[in-house]
């Protein structure tokens, strides 16, 4: 199988960190959610395994099929706006169910019609790029940031990183996480994981719509997840070189994350939407320096997930024994590459240089308002600065 024969140790790491960083940086806000609705024990089961398996099969099978890295995630804003919407306790999770749905049948109306690609078509470059740089600096920075609990621990892996890239540039995040993983074991720091083996059962919860959850609930999960997930994930995928002709088709991959979320809602799938962070992970020469066999990274990212889905409990106590600091090392290392790439070509133009260094600030500060993440907002505030200076330019 071509699979096996592209597959390499890097690819297959690539996956493991991407699957590590996207789950342990949000399966605490995930529980949130499920919990602001009332969910047993049963409940929150349930949804890993839709999550898991939902975001393991989106990105698995369209990967094979394609040969494209095509990298999906939950949407982690969508269940931070659930957290807060449920947390008023006017909703119950059959009104939180019909809300989903209504948000996945949104999701998939946008990419049928293919209405957000064309809207992401007329985004220079420039502000994809300072957009994606501003999504991910935040994570480079979580990796010094590190060094204040774990000087040693980052400090090794930043050792690791750089001695890798000069001797074996291909192997670099696969030492780097050796080495943390190695010296977190040594001092006894992956023991106290809670670790139970079975197999997760699905729990289906009926459905119950209304306008109050249409315009509460499913309304702003839809935009979050557009605005704050979907948006740098097509500038990822434009940054790698996959978008345009022959690359991935983004209408298609929209399609494909809304009806799974159709499908697996009544589970507890809220959202699944393209992913930025571990796409970049996957999409970079980290990876693989032929662009052509980074699709295993994300198949091997998608199988990962799916063990996620199937065996939830004992999957989730593996990957949150990892400490934090070692979590958010090896994101920030693992990306550098990537955000250096992309703070160059939004750089790159002059005329467009102070656009879309303001996309970059707007998007790196986090900003949240009216209940939209700062990602939508840098494209904003980019675009209305690239339209100013355009409108200056202009000859009286």
């Amino acid at each position: 199988m071509r699979f096996f024969r592209d597959l390499s140790l890097s690819a297959f790491t690539a996956g493991f960190v991407a699957v590590l960083v996207g789950f342990t940086s949000s399966v605490a806000i995930v529980f949130q959610a499920a919990l602001a609705f009332g969910a047993t024990p049963a409940q929150i089961t349930s949804w890993m395994w839709a999550l898991g398996l939902g975001t393991g099969l989106c990105t698995l099978v369209p990967s094979l099929l394609w040969r494209q890295p095509v990298m999906v995630a939950w949407s982690t804003p969508g269940a931070a706006v659930l957290a807060t919407a449920g947390a008023a306790g006017a909703y119950t999770m059959h009104d939180a169910v019909g809300a989903f749905i209504v948000s996945a049948a949104l999701i998939t109306l946008f990419g049928v019609t293919g209405w957000f690609e064309r809207v992401m078509r007329r985004i220079p470059m420039a502000i994809a790029s300072a957009l994606l740089a501003g999504v991910l600096t935040r994570f480079g920075l979580q990796a010094f940031m590190a060094a204040q609990d774990a000087p040693a621990l980052v400090l090794l892996m930043l050792a690791s990183y750089l001695l890798g890239r000069r001797l074996a540039p291909r192997y670099a995040v696969v030492l780097t996480l050796l080495a943390g993983v190695a010296l977190v074991a040594a001092r006894g720091q992956l023991a106290a994981a809670d670790i139970s083996a079975g197999i997760a059962v699905p729990a289906f919860v009926l459905p119950h719509f209304s306008w109050a959850g249409a315009i509460s609930l499913a309304v702003p999960l839809f935009i979050v997840t557009m605005a704050s997930q979907n948006l740098p994930g097509v500038a990822a995928i434009q940054a790698a070189g996959y978008g345009g002709p022959g690359g991935i088709p983004v209408s298609r991959v929209i399609s494909i994350t809304g009806i799974g979320t159709l499908v697996l809602a009544p589970f507890g799938a809220f959202a699944m939407n393209l992913s930025a962070i571990t796409a970049a992970i996957c999409m970079g020469r980290e990876a693989h320096e032929d662009p052509a066999r980074r699709y295993t990274a994300a198949v091997s990212c998608g199988a990962l997930y799916v063990l996620i889905g199937i065996f939830g409990a004992t999957v989730t106590g593996v990957l949150t024994a990892f400490p934090k600091e070692l979590v958010a090392a090896i994101a920030g290392l693992a990306l550098l590459g990537t955000i250096g790439s992309s703070l160059a070509g939004a750089l790159q133009d002059e005329r467009n240089r102070e656009a879309a260094l303001i996309t970059f600030l707007v998007t790196l500060s986090g900003v949240t308002l009216i209940g939209i993440g700062s990602a939508f907002w840098g494209v904003v505030a980019g675009a209305l600065a690239m339209l100013l200076q355009d409108f200056r330019r202009r000859p009286a």
